[in-house]
């Protein structure tokens, strides 16, 4: 079998910090070579991977700004397709724009949708739907007017996660600055139960963090650790009591809750997006409605058993569960398309 991965190019693959989508295209791609299928990754020229890898964009252009998007994202989108004879499969894991080739080839192209950045990009998703084989990350994330060939869910290398059977007193917040995720109410959360906490991500939204998030900052009771790789993150989950995640949108799927869990560290999240799809009530976190219900959850983190959230991602959100699914959903589409 041979593959043609299409990842992003905003930052490399894998990232050096940030860049969900580009962890998640590395590790199926790494997984893949480790099955003997031949695949060409396409992404920026200073990624790493045991793949073929293919690039014209010389780094992602969100850590060199000299790049601009749409020329840079054109000519890989470009490259990819016009190899595409030298593939049985395409996998797009660049959202809506590579679909628009799509029918300019023979070849099968297999979108993961990563996510709904807007109802406004739905055009492109429901023109090419009766031949566009869609990959949903979680039941939630599904528009209703597509059709899917799966739901795969995003697994880890759960072996780059140390499982800390007591963790710590304090509690994280690991995602985007952004209102959608909650920064601030992070930050409520854990003044009204006492307890210190921890923020680690990239600012997306600066004018939200100048006024709703940076004034708290002190270093004592509210620390921001900025956008932290592998090894940070690691400790930064495993050594806290809990994961906070008041998301105020609805979360295709969510990483981070994974990756803690994978520490043995619980999540207390709201109840949105894919959230009940990951958090089991009780036993590996708590779901909430509101900042009210999450402070009365941090208060009961000690009913809950670390070593259950590890179980919970060993036994259905690992690299390797992925990789499988994967090779399902690249069979079954082959076979469809014979």
């Amino acid at each position: 079998m041979r593959i043609g991965i299409l990842a992003p190019i905003a930052w490399r693959t894998p990232p050096r910090h940030y860049g969900p989508w580009e962890r998640v295209c590395s590790l199926l791609t790494e997984g893949l070579v480790g099955r003997g299928v031949e695949v060409t990754l396409f992404a920026t020229a200073d990624s790493e991977t045991s793949a073929n890898l293919q690039a014209v964009c010389p780094r992602g252009y969100e850590e060199d700004r000299s790049l601009d998007p749409k020329v840079w994202e054109g000519l890989h989108i470009a490259a990819a397709f016009e190899r595409a004879q030298e593939f049985d499969l395409i996998h797009n894991n660049f959202d809506f724009l590579p679909l628009t080739y799509s029918a300019l080839v023979e070849t099968p192209i297999v979108t993961t949708i990563h996510g709904f950045s807007s109802p406004r990009i739905l055009p492109v998703y429901r023109r090419y739907n009766e031949h566009g084989h869609y990959v949903s990350i979680s039941n939630a994330d599904r528009d209703p007017s597509l059709n899917y060939v799966a739901t795969v869910y995003h697994g880890i290398d759960i072996e780059h996660f140390t499982f800390r059977p007591a963790g710590g007193d304090g509690l994280v917040f690991l995602g985007r600055i952004h209102p959608d995720k909650g920064t601030r109410e992070a930050i409520e959360i854990a003044r009204r139960a006492g307890r210190r906490l921890v923020i680690a991500g990239i600012v997306q939204d600066q004018a939200y963090f100048e006024s709703q998030i940076e004034p708290h900052i002190d270093g004592r009771a509210v620390e921001y650790v900025g956008s932290v790789g592998p090894a940070a993150r690691d400790s930064l989950l495993g050594e806290a009591a809990a994961l906070l995640h008041p998301i105020l949108f609805d979360e295709p799927f969510g990483l981070s809750v994974i990756e803690a869990m994978a520490c043995g560290t619980p999540v207390i999240a709201f109840s949105r997006g894919s959230m009940p799809e990951l958090v089991r009530q009780g036993e590996n976190g708590f779901l909430v409605q509101d900042v009210e219900e999450a402070v009365s959850a941090v208060n009961r983190l000690p009913e809950l058993r670390r070593e259950h959230c590890r179980r919970f991602v060993e036994d259905g959100f690992t690299a390797a569960r992925m990789v499988e699914d994967y090779m399902k959903v690249y069979e079954r589409v082959l076979a469809s398309t014979a």
